[in-house]
């Protein structure tokens, strides 16, 4: 493929070369770079890739596409590039939205030849996209999707390292999916892969917003600039799409002020295009009266009462047949590591669920407590190392509101101490919260003595990891699923009966 067809519409300010080579591969990891590649100089958050360009030079890179020329690499010679070896000099205005535009051109726009689903909020994400792909591949449609948990391309799976990938990453995937044939493309965005241009150069079809709380301040900084982030995916839709908001959520309106799209509402409260009430519950699932129409799902929670509304939301928007989408909708399962409930002796019930906001917190413990409310509810977390601070003591009194007892421990501490975390994590309790919480850094330990010294019938919730099967403390990933814990706890309990 030609430069000047890679890097057409990328805000081009200079090209020093021949714009008509041809290009190999495109990377913006020099370690990647080979022989006739286009390399793009990137500033991240972590590292510049404008340090990277000679490396990339002497490697064999044909182009460079670089924002800054002011760096050393740009200012001095770089390494003399091999015999018959040119270089060209791409010039442009921002090569983060640069890297998201050539990547889609590079792959020939796949997000073009697909119905592309996008959602965005601070919860439900995960279980929304994946309970969409589940509904329209049940449905007998071939689907991509692309999720914190893993990405698929129809049945095949991917392994995934953000929320929001790489701009090439998803391009490179969506072609696969083009390839293979699939009609439907659900994805994740987060704030941080809006704000970051992850998703500049993609044309999606439709766009949901499902609720907005505190997170990733860490990143942002404010709330404002969260919301920012957040509004910038809706800003940037075009007349063809259509959003589609949650109402209940006092920042729904907010997010489509300025879109182009057409906007459609959902709400489990009031009135909206399309509207959802819970007529039973129980662990087993739900009774929901969806439009007028009653429908069970296996899935339980409020939260999950907003998930399944918009995912009908959104098999409404792309065309769904109402009776078959409503008929799949009561088929579906429950997303890995949410409100996931593993039974054992005794009549104990221990929950694994992904909550580590605020805001899912309260959720899942509300959920559970109405469930059952005469069940002792025991209620362990902890909190990222190296994440948004401020939410540490809020988790504190979420979990103090709705909880007999509660064990604090540790989650992905990363850099920082554990000990540390979970003090930080105890200033958010009153003392009566306090009298009532044990402290246990090692997470495995803290599980077993959670589960071990539960009363019968009680309901143990196992708050922060979810579908992750790893623990990261200090700089090293190692392997630790919670299930594993759990069986392991079951069975000692079994053998001593």
């Amino acid at each position: 493929m030609r430069l000047e067809e890679i890097i057409r519409d990328s805000g081009v300010i200079e090209i020093k070369g021949n714009p008509g080579i041809s290009i190999g591969n495109v990377c913006n990891d020099s370690r990647k770079v080979t022989r006739g590649d286009l390399f793009i100089a990137v500033k991240g958050h972590g590292t510049d890739g404008h340090a990277y360009i000679g490396k990339a030079i002497a490697s064999g890179a044909a182009a460079i596409v670089y924002e800054d020329d002011t760096v050393p690499e740009l200012t001095t010679p770089v390494p003399e590039p091999a015999e018959g070896h040119a270089v060209t000099f791409v010039k442009v205005a921002s090569s983060r939205h640069a890297l998201a535009v050539i990547a889609a051109n590079y792959y020939d726009n796949p997000s073009r030849k697909l119905s592309l689903v996008g959602i965005t909020g601070t919860n439900g994400k995960t279980t929304t996209v994946t309970l969409l792909y589940d509904l329209f591949m049940a449905q007998g449609y071939n689907c991509g999707l692309l999720s914190t948990i893993a990405n698929y391309v129809g049945t095949k799976r991917f392994e995934t390292a953000n929320t929001t990938a790489d701009p090439l990453v998803i391009n490179s995937l969506m072609d696969q999916m083009v390839k293979a044939g699939c009609e439907y493309c659900f994805m994740e965005v987060s704030s941080i892969g809006v704000e970051q241009e992850r998703v500049a150069a993609l044309e999606f079809k439709v766009a949901i917003f499902s609720n907005l709380t505190h997170d990733h301040l860490d990143y942002h900084g404010t709330f404002a600039e969260y919301i920012r982030c957040k509004k910038l995916f809706f800003d940037n839709l075009g007349p063809e799409a259509t959003a589609i908001i949650n109402v209940d959520d006092r920042h729904g309106e907010v997010m489509v002020q300025n879109t182009a799209a057409k906007v459609m509402t959902y709400s489990c409260k009031g009135m909206a295009d399309h509207t959802c009430r819970i007529i039973e519950e129980s662990f087993e699932g739900m009774l929901l009266r969806i439009d007028g129409r009653e429908t069970w799902t296996r899935l339980i929670g409020r939260h999950n009462a907003y998930n399944i509304l918009a995912i009908y939301s959104a098999a409404m928007a792309l065309g769904a047949d109402v009776d078959e989408t409503l008929l799949a909708i009561s088929r579906l399962c429950p997303a890995k590591g949410r409100l996931e409930v593993l039974r054992g002796p005794k009549g104990l019930s221990v929950v694994i669920d992904y909550a580590h906001t605020p805001d899912a917190l309260d959720n899942v413990l509300k959920t559970l407590r109405e469930i059952d409310r005469g069940k002792e509810l025991i209620c362990l977390f902890g909190c990222g190392g190296d994440r948004d601070r401020t939410k540490r003591p809020e988790m504190a009194a979420v979990a103090e509101k709705y909880s007999d007892r509660i064990v604090v421990t540790s989650d992905n501490s990363r850099t920082e101490r554990t000990e540390d975390i979970i003090e930080e994590i105890k200033t958010g309790f009153s003392p009566k919260g306090l009298a009532r919480t044990i402290s246990l850094p090692d997470r495995k330990e803290a599980i077993r003595m959670a589960v071990m010294t539960a009363a019968p019938n009680a309901i143990i919730l196992l708050a922060g990891k979810g579908h992750e099967t790893y623990q990261i403390l200090g700089t090293e990933k190692r392997h630790f699923d919670e299930r594993e814990v759990v069986a392991e706890v079951f069975k000692q309990m079994e053998t001593t009966e």
